[in-house]
């Protein structure tokens, strides 16, 4: 169920705002499903701020490569796997080392020149945030920290975040986002500018200034 932060299935839905709205299904599907050790996630039942999150991110993303991550979490679930659990499983190799180590072997093998390559997306959008939190200090104040290196066991930074999440991407997902990401860089976009941006809007903003002006 997507709430009214979306429009409503018969109104009419351009191809990317469908393929925008099956993603984020798709995903709260999987989301909903993760099994944390310490029982229910209370996110896990705060369904309008997941959706705000993730539209936040799938507003910018190209048709080509929303329709990769839904064939992604199509055959995830077709063969049983939870990319959401993977996701978080992943990122425990910078929060929780001990028992990331006992968990790894049962996720899907990345090549070093998977992991390469993506050290220099995450590299990218390391930077653009670090840019970003210059510009509107109060806002990344109440975000994520930026770095791995400030990981905590209860706090995930946006680096390790965005580490494990695109470690679940397929080879071809993984292709169209890094160049996606690429093709930002040449054309002087900041995408996780443009993601605070959106989420700013959603939370009800005219302009990032203004979200960062009622955070003083």
């Amino acid at each position: 169920r997507i709430p009214e932060i979306l429009p409503a299935e018969n109104a009419g839905l351009s191809k990317r705002e469908e393929l925008v709205r099956e993603v984020m299904e798709l995903e709260w599907k999987q989301f909903d499903k993760v099994q944390n050790e310490g029982g229910r996630a209370a996110c896990q039942d705060d369904l309008r701020t997941f959706h705000i999150m993730r539209l936040s991110q799938y507003m910018v993303w190209p048709e080509n490569l929303l329709c990769s991550f839904i064939a992604d979490l199509k055959a995830a679930d077709s063969r049983g796997w939870n990319l959401i659990t993977e996701k978080y499983g992943r990122m425990m190799k910078n929060t929780a080392p001990e028992q990331y180590r006992k968990i790894e072997n049962q996720f899907p093998f990345l090549s070093e020149e998977r992991l390469r390559l993506q050290e220099t997306i995450i590299l990218i959008q390391v930077g653009w945030m670090e840019t970003f939190a210059k510009e509107f200090p109060a806002i990344a104040g109440g975000s994520r920290k930026i770095h791995s290196y400030e990981d905590s066991l209860y706090e995930t930074s946006y680096e390790t975040y965005l580490r494990g999440e695109i470690s679940t991407y397929s080879e071809e997902t993984f292709v169209q986002y890094a160049g996606f990401i690429m093709d930002a860089l040449k054309n002087g976009r900041n995408i996780a500018r443009e993601i605070m941006h959106n989420t700013a809007v959603l939370y009800g903003y005219k302009t990032l200034e203004d979200a960062e002006k009622s955070r003083k």
